[in-house]
């Protein structure tokens, strides 16, 4: 029961939500760079748990299934096709052993999908996580990004006896709303509230951060997104101690080229923290490529507060909705 890679794609990686309470030991937390997307693809495939989905990069992989499974896509649209006809995002699915799962378009909106499996794919817990942490290269499948050739293992495939046609068609005939707040939206700002540091940046700073555009360097990637834009400095340059670093901080180094941390952050960091992006609009910053121009807006903590409850609350909402779809799965 397994998943065999034809073609590799840009760069796919196996990310669960993260490698929680070791970065007092200096290990990242790593993860994926979508969550919501991640979640939402769990969710669609029957998942109740948290096993880890393929997270894949502008130029999505083409993959023979050998085993027959159910499997769900969400994230940026790569131009999913299943034996060379197209297949929807947000859907239950379906494939038999033999089938190829491809992906040939470059998404109009975003660069991250994600595949999940019925079951999950069979990959060794490190510490907790099946999240591949690329840089030390472990985690996921190997700790590495796939390469042709390799051959995945499924946890739970179909049973090879089931009316997979007949499992098709109840699948397809599932109702499925996806509430709003789980939509992958490409929003005009960024939202973001004070960092640590917020007050002892100079005013026009601050003002710059708030209203200028931002472009992402090419120097980017999962580790941390720099930004190309007005210069940002203190009112008063200082040293600082190395903190503990998060997800979606705002760094700004002495050159005054500001950095955002992503999935792949470093444990701790020394810079000063002009920002920390919103949680609920980290799923849309990781949808952002190299390139493309940022634009920020201040938000209130209590509104951020209340703004990522609402998405807890939604995807508790779909898993219940989801329920007869488990039920469905669970026939095996």
């Amino acid at each position: 029961m397994s998943v065999t890679v034809i073609k590799p794609g840009m760069l796919s990686s196996f990310q669960d939500r993260g490698r929680e309470g070791y970065q007092h030991q200096g290990i990242p937390a790593a993860g994926a760079m979508d969550e919501r997307a991640h979640r939402l693809a769990n969710a669609l495939a029957g998942n109740a748990g948290d096993p880890a989905t393929l997270e894949m990069t502008l130029t999505g992989p083409t993959l023979r299934f050998d085993a027959p499974a159910c499997f769900a896509l969400a994230g940026a649209d790569l131009g999913a096709t299943l034996n060379g006809q197209d297949i929807p995002l947000h859907r239950p699915l379906v494939a038999r052993a033999g089938d190829t799962l491809a992906f040939g378009a470059k998404p109009a909106v975003g660069v991250r999908g994600y595949l999940a499996v019925h079951g999950g794919f069979a990959l060794p817990a490190v510490m907790e996580s099946e999240t591949t942490y690329l840089r030390s290269g472990f985690g996921g499948f190997q700790g590495r990004a796939l390469v042709k050739g390799d051959q995945v293992p499924l946890r739970a495939a179909l049973a090879a006896d089931r009316d997979l046609d007949a499992l098709q068609k109840d699948l397809w005939n599932l109702r499925v709303y996806l509430p709003g707040s789980l939509g992958n939206k490409r929003r005009e700002f960024i939202r973001f509230l004070p960092g640590m540091h917020w007050q002892e940046f100079s005013e026009a700073t601050r003002h710059a951060f708030g209203g200028a555009e931002f472009r992402i360097s090419p120097q980017s990637d999962r580790m941390g997104y720099r930004l190309l834009g007005p210069a940002l400095s203190m009112s008063q340059p200082r040293q600082m101690l190395s903190e503990a670093a998060c997800f979606g901080t705002v760094q700004v180094p002495s050159g005054g080229e500001a950095i955002i941390l992503m999935a792949d952050r470093q444990t701790t960091g020394g810079y000063p923290k002009i920002a920390q992006i919103a949680t609920v609009d980290l799923p849309v910053l990781a949808q952002y490529a190299p390139g493309q121009t940022l634009r920020f807006q201040l938000i209130e903590l209590d509104e951020a507060q209340r703004l990522d409850g609402e998405r807890e609350r939604a995807f508790n909402q779909l898993h219940q909705a989801l329920e007869p779809l488990r039920g469905l799965l669970a026939q095996n």
